[in-house]
């Protein structure tokens, strides 16, 4: 039996590939390069978001990410590389992601398929995972330290866009997936903060 062709009016939209994630890379790391820098010392053993993670260790969570997303553009498997950085300062994580975008610069990296905890995906795919990752945990620590919680907003709509259509609703049920539920935003709430929450975060308790 022959299949039937399907209906280009009513067959699904073919995801489109993204722009290109270096610029909003660049531009959510020096966010949070300057949120770490502003952290006082008091506030390290303080609560975040993220339930397991004080503001110390999810500073160094951050520099981790920093860690890998550098390693990943050189060609290393992430998967086998720690979570949590020894370190947790603003300089450190400065010189890293500068070092990461010097790696990225060549647009080869970008097609190349590189492996990360989700599977084998396009090195574009793997740095909007880092966009949305440092953006994501930005806002973390900005509610946990009282510091402006919203970035770049047409970096954090163009984000939340790669976010929807990457991480739907749909797969949140499945155990294997690190993100919660989506909340639903607060009326007024910013692109960060609704990009926070389309990744499982609650304002409640966080924002005003």
């Amino acid at each position: 039996m022959t299949a039937p062709t399907p209906n280009p009016a009513t067959a699904p939209p073919a995801p489109t590939a993204p722009a290109d994630p270096r610029p909003p890379f660049r531009a959510a790391t020096a966010w949070v390069t300057g949120l770490l820098a502003a952290i006082a010392d008091d506030q390290l053993g303080a609560p975040t978001p993220c339930d397991e993670f004080d503001v110390r260790t999810l500073s160094a969570h951050v520099v981790a990410t920093a860690q890998r997303a550098l390693a990943l553009a050189e060609g290393a498997d992430v998967r086998t590389m720690p979570t949590i950085a020894e370190q947790y300062d603003a300089a450190t994580y400065a010189a890293l992601v500068e070092s990461a975008h010097e790696s990225w610069a060549d647009d080869a990296s970008l097609s190349r398929t590189v492996r990360v905890p989700w599977g084998e995906v396009p090195g574009a795919a793997a740095l909007w995972g880092y966009v949305n990752e440092t953006l994501v945990h930005g806002w973390d620590l900005a509610v946990s330290t009282g510091q402006p919680a919203e970035a770049d907003p047409e970096i954090a709509e163009a984000t939340l866009a790669v976010a929807q259509q990457f991480i739907p609703r749909a797969i949140r049920t499945d155990p294997n997936v690190p993100f919660g539920v989506v909340v639903e935003p607060r009326p007024g709430a910013g692109p960060t903060e609704r990009l926070a929450n389309w990744t499982g975060r609650q304002s409640v308790g966080w924002m005003a």
